[in-house]
């Protein structure tokens, strides 16, 4: 007999898996990788020391916490041993996709005799729309569990590769990666692009996330800071972030925005908008890591949608 283990990324959606009643173990993969310093070794006694000193700094996430929420689930996925089938519910956007990599290198190393099978979501219609697991009906999410991609040995490998560059300390390396076609991973091309534009711009030093916020407060002039969350959060693309991200990325503008209720821009704000003066000098900081690279060590220049490092 085989056994299945479902592994998803979420609580939120978990509880709904619960309630389909399908055949199998669920675990709920709890970190976000996409911030933060990441190290290849998913798992090892350094790779979390690494991941609670970046969410106790940035998130003020306690040990108890940690401890409880992402490691006691962590350990939970180390004991289970026998299920030789492995079923991974993740979503197109960069912050699942970054998480679907490191579970993938993760069980490379650890459940090499184990089948492996994705079930991921995004463009489930004939509109533009991109939908999470969440957002889908039962029976979708039933089709989609019928209709998983068993991965390949090649795929995974893969996958592991893209981690492996993602933890690097030079993105030139992922931005030179061309193949993703030839793999079972729809979303994953396009995640990276996302990833390789939260480097700094060469025009005004800001990323392509903080352009947006500063562009969207003027433009939408909202009322609130609760307004302009929900602006941010239905205008991020493909992030995947939620509202504690865009919460850390204000602050770090803060000099940009004179007032949040109503939104507006302060004067320097405006004028790095429209890319009079930069604003890298000002932001600049050497503890910031975008998976295993400085984020301030590169630039993306725009115009030919390359990094440059420094």
């Amino acid at each position: 007999m085989s056994s299945v283990l479902h592994i998803t990324n979420g609580d939120i959606f978990t509880q709904r898996l619960q309630k389909l009643n399908l055949k199998g173990d669920v675990i709920t993969w709890r970190e976000m990788l996409c911030e933060g310093k990441t190290l290849p070794t998913v798992g090892t006694e350094t790779f979390w020391k690494t991941r609670f000193e970046f969410l106790h700094k940035n998130y003020k996430v306690s040990k108890s916490w940690f401890i409880e929420k992402t490691l006691k689930e962590y350990r939970s996925l180390c004991s289970h041993k026998q299920q030789d089938q492995i079923v991974l519910w993740f979503e197109y956007d960069l912050f699942c996709q970054v998480n679907m990599l490191a579970v993938i290198s993760w069980l490379l190393t650890h459940r090499k005799y184990a089948e492996i099978s994705l079930v991921c979501c995004g463009k489930e219609d004939e509109t533009d729309n991109m939908y999470s697991l969440t957002e889908l009906t039962d029976d979708q999410l039933l089709g989609l569990y019928r209709n998983k991609k068993i991965l390949t040995q090649d795929d995974t490998e893969f996958a592991d590769y893209v981690w492996q560059l993602y933890c690097s300390n030079n993105p030139i390396r992922l931005e030179n990666l061309t193949d993703f076609n030839d793999y079972q991973f729809d979303y994953l091309g396009d995640a990276i692009k996302t990833h390789l534009k939260r480097f700094p711009s060469i025009v005004n030093g800001l990323n392509d996330m903080e352009n947006t916020i500063l562009r969207l407060a003027m433009d939408e002039k909202p009322k609130s800071k609760k307004e302009f969350m929900n602006v941010l959060l239905n205008n991020q693309g493909n992030l995947g972030f939620a509202d504690t991200q865009y919460d850390r990325a204000i602050t770090r503008l803060k000099p940009l925005i004179s007032s949040l209720n109503p939104v507006r821009l302060s004067k320097k704000g405006k004028e790095i908008l429209e890319g009079k003066t930069s604003y890298y000098s000002c932001i600049q900081d050497n503890d910031v890591y975008l998976g295993g690279a400085l984020k301030y060590n590169f630039l993306y220049n725009t115009n030919a949608n390359r990094i440059l490092k420094l």
